[in-house]
């Protein structure tokens, strides 16, 4: 098996982190590009209204702003696993809707993502973006505990 193309979702929570880390691994292995992409859904949690206060982000370039630190973290996270090609990318929506277009627009042969993230209580009463992904995911998915 080859793979080209290896894509990680995170939304910054420690779920997020351990599945760039295992994408990156992957990367390394197969010699493969890594794009982690960032999915902002226009809804803050307190913990972030918190940074963005203390950080005195308008109110504009809040999303971008978080988007930007997130995958930053994430880019940094990869390297340090290793992957030596990486691409960060944002999109706003619905993520599973959003991570579905992109897999097919750029081609991915994987995407790793963790089991749960910062929106537990909701994905626990809507279903989580990796429950949807593993049924809609036109690629393999491997979900990180």
């Amino acid at each position: 098996m080859t793979m080209k193309l290896i894509m990680s979702a995170t939304d910054g929570s420690e779920g997020a982190e351990r599945a760039v880390m295992a994408a990156a691994d992957l990367a390394k292995a197969f010699n493969a590009k890594l794009l982690i992409v960032h999915v902002s859904e226009d809804v803050f949690s307190n913990k972030d209204l918190r940074l963005l206060d203390q950080l005195r982000v308008a109110e504009g370039d809040a999303l971008e702003e978080l988007s930007r630190r997130i995958l930053a973290n994430a880019k940094v996270v990869a390297q340090n696993h290793g992957a030596l090609n990486i691409k960060t990318m944002t999109g706003g929506g619905d993520p599973t809707k959003v991570l579905i277009e992109t897999i097919k627009r750029e081609h991915a042969d994987a995407i790793v993502l963790g089991r749960r993230g910062r929106g537990q209580l909701a994905g626990l009463l809507l279903g989580s973006v990796s429950q949807k992904l593993s049924c809609l995911a036109p690629c393999m998915v491997i979900i990180v505990p």
